[in-house]
């Protein structure tokens, strides 16, 4: 087999990567380890940036979206029950989309045209300095692609970066103390908005994925598992941590997915080794706190995807050499906000009462400050490529 682009990696990174080489004529195809089921069945973020509505809307794949996501024009902070709403249009002309991942990834893998290959067994990356190929094992057979160029999409534990000799990337990473203990239920949002709330006794955040599914967090020590939180221990924690009346409005049911996500910020630098580019996960991770996750990947392959297309179309390479330097001056950025907004709205026990008092005058100085509002509502909506 041979194509022009080979992706590895079929979540909404490397779908949408193929998606828009698809509408400009650029063969792919993409190559994932797991199911289609799998791939879909996978809970993840749900906000998205103006920037990411404006690519799914560009991937033609945006009719589901805008009928089912829920427009949101602010966020509500919570620090031990005092209440501060970031007005994002307001403060911006800006808003973001609560539209799951899941839909996200469904949505494209609808409008696939390209080949994709799923159960791809033992990927392997080949002559990136020179005639790139990769090779897989599918129903005990080997098979080999060869390609012009190779996407790695495939997330953190991915063949793609593996696949970089340790001495030519570098590496930046800070693991934090904790994880979000997260449940997934039937049941309406508790406000229109999402609130992000910091306690004394954890982070806590309620979230949504639809007007009658809802996703709320509470902070956890790293090392926590998730068979010691049954429902109604979780739901005492979250109320706790939430205002008196959020509390009494919080509906709780069935937990339909209970799972615990560590946090950790990385880096890996250049996001170019000859013939492979990553993007997404494979090339960085954010906290959760930011919502940067999906859409720095989304930003990544909006970049690498305009690269190829100037590449093949007016055979300049200037795009496909820009790339890293472009992604990473926007992933550094995303990796600072979120970094901020983890230090804000966490308990960190090391830091004392010294660090908690330092944490509620940030807090205090942002509710008396619009034009400290302002930065919080332009990094959460999203800085422009």
């Amino acid at each position: 087999m041979r194509t022009q682009v080979a992706i590895i990696g079929a979540g909404p990174a490397g779908l949408m990567l193929g998606r828009l080489l698809d509408l400009n004529g650029i063969d792919n195809v993409i190559l994932e380890r797991k199911s289609a089921d799998y791939v879909l069945g996978r809970i993840r973020a749900g906000v998205l940036e103006q920037g990411s509505v404006d690519l799914m809307e560009r991937a033609q794949v945006a009719q589901r979206l805008h009928s089912e996501g829920l427009v949101h024009h602010g966020t509500d902070l919570s620090f031990d029950g005092d209440h501060l709403r970031i007005d994002f249009t307001g403060l911006v002309g800006r808003s973001v989309t609560v539209y799951g991942q899941t839909e996200v990834t469904r949505d494209l893998m609808d409008a696939r045209q390209g080949e994709t290959i799923y159960e791809a067994d033992n990927v392997e990356l080949h002559d990136l300095d020179g005639k790139p190929w990769v090779s897989w094992v599918k129903d005990g057979v080997t098979h080999r692609l060869d390609c012009d160029y190779i996407a790695g999409c495939d997330g953190y534990h991915g063949v793609s970066r593996a696949s970089v000799p340790a001495e030519a990337l570098t590496t930046f990473e800070r693991i934090y103390p904790f994880g979000w203990l997260g449940v997934l239920v039937d049941q309406p949002p508790v406000a229109h908005e999402l609130i992000y709330a910091h306690h004394a006794r954890g982070f806590a955040l309620c979230s949504q994925r639809s007007m009658t599914r809802s996703r709320y967090y509470v902070q956890v020590p790293l090392e926590e598992k998730v068979e010691n939180w049954s429902d109604e221990r979780f739901w005492d924690e979250l109320r706790r941590r939430l205002s008196a009346e959020t509390a009494e409005a919080l509906q709780t049911g069935p937990s339909i997915e209970k799972s615990i996500a560590p946090l950790r910020s990385f880096v890996a630098e250049p996001l170019r080794f000859g013939a492979l580019f990553l993007a997404g996960d494979a090339a960085h991770i954010v906290p959760p706190t930011g919502a940067k996750g999906l859409n720095l990947a989304m930003s990544d392959v909006g970049m690498l995807a305009d690269a190829f297309i100037e590449l093949y179309g007016e055979r300049s390479k200037v795009g496909i050499d820009l790339y890293s330097a472009k992604a990473l001056s926007r992933i550094w950025k995303a990796e600072r906000f979120s970094w901020w907004m983890t230090s804000l709205l966490h308990t960190f026990p090391e830091n004392g009462p010294f660090g908690r008092r330092i944490q509620r005058a940030e807090f205090d100085y942002l509710a008396g400050s619009r034009a400290a509002q302002q930065v919080l509502a332009e990094n959460y909506v999203g800085l422009p490529n």
